[in-house]
């Protein structure tokens, strides 16, 4: 069992090194070929020091944080001494599951983003969207790329128990429902009717 425990702890070192460089290296190349297609402004932090612009610097700090971690626990193993480890939870079910949620979630996350097109913008545009999206995974959830992301980070931390991941973990939740809330408020004032009606029948997650 001890060394199942190890080699799958070995096997995930790898593992979320590179997967998070592959995060890092789609959203970096996704943005910049959307603004040579004539997308427009992609990215809308909002007004320094407001609730979205907190949450766009939360976002962005910890995600590289996460991705900084991961590529120093690949070279320095001993980095693991610093982050908490519970030991209670390093089990080989419950890191495999880790990992699988957590490429679910990416990958549906990836899928919403490419079904959005051009619509897709990271913060509130205040001029956008130019129409509200009701179909395809909308139909079930008003946020489902924050409720895929959260699937991830969740799976983050079981992929890696520690307290540093759960920190991730619990500022993430509170960051996306925070932005959840003010994107919704902005749809409420550009939609009144339609998002009202919306509302009405589809639930915020899930």
């Amino acid at each position: 069992m001890a060394n199942e425990v190890l080699e799958i702890t070995e096997f995930t070192r790898i593992y979320l090194a590179i997967f998070y460089s592959a995060v890092a290296a789609f959203y970096t190349v996704r943005i910049i070929l959307m603004k040579r297609s004539n997308a427009g402004e992609i990215i809308f932090p909002g007004k320094r020091f407001c609730s979205t612009w907190w949450n766009h610097i939360s976002f962005r700090f910890f995600r590289a944080t996460i991705w900084l971690v991961c590529l120093c626990r690949l070279f320095l193993p001993a980095v693991d001494n610093y982050l908490g480890i519970v030991e209670s939870l390093q089990m080989k079910a419950v890191i495999l599951t880790g990992i699988v949620l957590l490429t679910l979630g990416f990958i549906s996350t990836i899928m919403i983003h490419y079904k959005l097109g051009k619509q897709w913008r990271s913060g509130i545009d205040p001029n956008g969207p130019s129409e509200l999206v009701s179909n395809g995974w909308y139909r079930y959830s008003r946020n489902p790329m924050f409720v895929c992301v959260a699937i991830a980070q969740f799976g983050f931390f079981l992929a890696m128990p520690s307290l540093f991941s759960l920190v991730c973990l619990m500022i993430g939740l509170y960051t996306l429902n925070s932005q959840a809330l003010a994107e919704e408020k902005h749809l409420f004032i550009l939609y009144p009717r339609e998002y009202k009606d919306y509302c009405s029948h589809v639930r915020r997650w899930i």
